[in-house]
């Protein structure tokens, strides 16, 4: 009996001795761990942190790259002159489009709430043509018609998602706060403030994980940046050195109240710093310092696997939705504000360097007008989805295996 119990001991046959064997089974190393090695089988202690305090005080000096307005030109920044052009159109589109929802909404065919991008569209034109279209992506908040027409989006898809139409780029059932084009790796624009900004570190780690160079471009608001998910977000890209670029989108008033006021330190392009990153400061009134900052972001820091972040400041014309007469502001802030509009500074940049008459910008303005009026009759007379489509894209699966 006794060899009997040794034979089974040695074998290593009994359930005991399995479920042993498996406990000490080695861990599997992580595709982003340095050299595949594991934690357990590294040489350094879990902690490099000392606990000896040096003699202080602690000196550092920091430098930040800034990116002010009328510092560059379109060639420099590899556009040619119909190109130039181009940027123009894409900015003259997407105010157009939102000046006309303004009056779709008032008119009630769109419902819900309704956020325009109105004196930002330098941000999206510059940063939507830094950008590798259709393998990079980009998250954004709810302030995202602006971004999805730069990215592509047409339309007559655009205003079919805010009047609730099946042909929206969403299928109708996002609405304005949630436009999406996985095809173009626009990756939504999102309703909760700050909730994306997890979201796009875990885009940036899928481009990681799977090996591509791809990076993720995240846009948020200066009110966004109260929230933790921001700084978590921030944290997790920071220790797995990923290819993102943190975008705060600084339009000055959160949902109403000034940055200086609700921030102690309103340089925002400076709280990157506690993570470590890279981090700069654009003018958001100029396209051409917006895509010469976040080129600089993508190609420098992005696509070698640091994350870094961006502020860029601009102001927004309309209050924080439709229905907020924005009367925080100064009494003639906004008319100052818009003697600045990165429109009529694209205009007239190109007048003055010989790339477009005055005929022309006002040709290519009508142009853009009846493409909006062309998308708004298409968007009137498509169809509202089947109410069985309500359960259509909710699972990636075909079916339904966690419905009941």
């Amino acid at each position: 009996m006794a060899d009997q119990n040794e034979k089974t001991k040695t074998d290593g046959t009994d359930e005991a001795g399995k479920a042993a064997e498996a406990a000490t089974t080695e861990p599997q190393p992580s595709p982003l761990s340095d050299n595949g090695e594991s934690e357990a089988s590294r040489q350094h202690p879990w902690t490099e942190q000392s606990i000896d305090i040096p003699d202080g005080p602690i000196e550092e000096t920091l430098s930040f790259e800034t990116y002010p307005a009328d510092q560059f030109e379109h060639d420099e920044l590899g556009f040619d002159d119909d190109e130039a052009f181009d940027l123009l159109r894409s900015m003259l589109l997407q105010r157009r489009f939102e000046n006309r929802c303004r009056q779709m909404y008032q008119r009630q065919k769109i419902s819900g709430f309704l956020h325009l991008y109105i004196g930002q569209e330098a941000v999206s034109t510059g940063s939507v043509n830094a950008i590798r279209l259709g393998e990079d992506s980009i998250i954004t908040a709810y302030r995202d018609h602006g971004m999805g027409l730069a990215m592509g989006i047409d339309p007559e898809d655009g205003m079919s998602e805010l009047f609730g139409k099946r042909t929206g780029c969403s299928k109708g059932k996002g609405g304005s706060m949630h436009f999406f084009d996985h095809d173009r790796k626009m990756m939504g624009g999102h309703g909760i403030v700050g909730a994306h900004i997890p979201l796009s570190t875990g885009i940036a780690f899928a481009e990681k994980y799977q090996g591509t160079d791809n990076v993720c471009l995240c846009f948020f608001g200066d009110g966004a940046m109260h929230q933790g998910a921001f700084r978590e977000a921030c944290n997790l890209a920071g220790i797995y050195d990923l290819p993102i670029v943190f975008i705060c989108e600084n339009n000055q008033y959160a949902m109403g109240t000034a940055v200086d006021r609700a921030f102690a330190k309103p340089d925002l392009f400076k709280h990157g710093y506690n993570f470590d990153f890279p981090c700069s400061l654009a003018s958001g009134m100029d396209v051409f310092s917006v895509n010469k900052a976040v080129g600089d972001h993508i190609e420098s820091y992005a696509r070698e696997g640091q994350p870094s972040m961006l502020e860029v400041r601009t102001y927004r014309y309309q209050g924080h939705s439709i229905t907020d007469p924005a009367d925080y502001r100064a009494e003639g802030e906004l008319d100052e504000r818009q003697s600045e509009d990165a429109i009529v500074r694209l205009q007239q940049y190109l007048i003055n360097h010989d790339l477009a008459t005055e005929d022309e910008i006002d040709a290519l303005d009508d142009e853009v007008k009846q493409e909006v009026s062309d998308a708004l009759d298409a968007a009137d007379a498509a169809d509202f989805p089947d109410e069985e489509a309500i359960y259509d894209d909710v699972y990636s699966q075909d079916d339904y295996p966690f419905i009941a």
